[in-house]
């Protein structure tokens, strides 16, 4: 499922202040250094929980609708469904009335169903026919994002920081896998 990133997030988690405190580092020398550490930190974190941490948009694509009627979404935590499109066969787009659909933002992962006896009316654009538009993350601010996580990514920047241009660095600390493990989607 082909996404788009429209508006990505506008602070990390984790300040520099915060790491370069945890790193114990009180000049400005690595500062930039840091900061790319951080955002690593964040899209490593995210990768491995399947969340964004910090409020950001995107628009997801979709050939065709489910055949179940339910349109699961890639991101979470789902804050808000800007819109929902569908494309004709000539790019025309038509916005699909919320008031067709129901969103289950407590799912995991996230998802848009249609309500009662209603259809969702088939695309005619082939690829990509189907448009979302959500806005996902914890919140606007770091201090939103729940600790764990916060603090999995200080350990990562810590461990990547210490272990800088070495060419067999040590596997990343269990710590990190331990405080992003409950915040991991289960599929059964």
């Amino acid at each position: 499922m082909p996404s788009i990133l429209l508006t990505p997030p506008a602070v990390e988690p984790v300040s520099l202040a915060e790491a370069k405190a945890h790193l114990r580092v009180g000049h400005a020398d690595d500062d930039q250094f840091i900061a790319t550490l951080i955002a690593a930190a964040r899209r490593q974190v995210g990768a491995q929980t399947g969340l964004a941490l910090i409020e950001q948009q995107w628009t997801v694509f979709r050939d065709d609708w489910p055949e179940n009627g339910v349109f699961e979404l890639p991101y979470a935590p789902l804050t808000a469904v800007e819109e929902l499109a569908s494309f004709g066969d000539d790019d025309t787009k038509a916005v699909i009335d919320p008031a067709h659909y129901y969103i289950d933002a407590a799912s995991r992962p996230p998802r848009l169903l249609l309500r009662g006896s209603r259809i969702w009316a088939r695309p005619g654009r082939i690829g990509n026919g189907i448009a979302a538009t959500v806005t996902v993350g914890f919140g606007a601010a770091g201090i939103d994002v729940p600790e764990p996580l916060r603090q999995a990514m200080l350990v990562l920047v810590a461990h990547w920081y210490e272990h800088r241009g070495n060419a067999n660095p040590p596997r990343v600390p269990l710590t990190v896998d331990q405080l992003t493990r409950p915040f991991r989607g289960v599929r059964l």
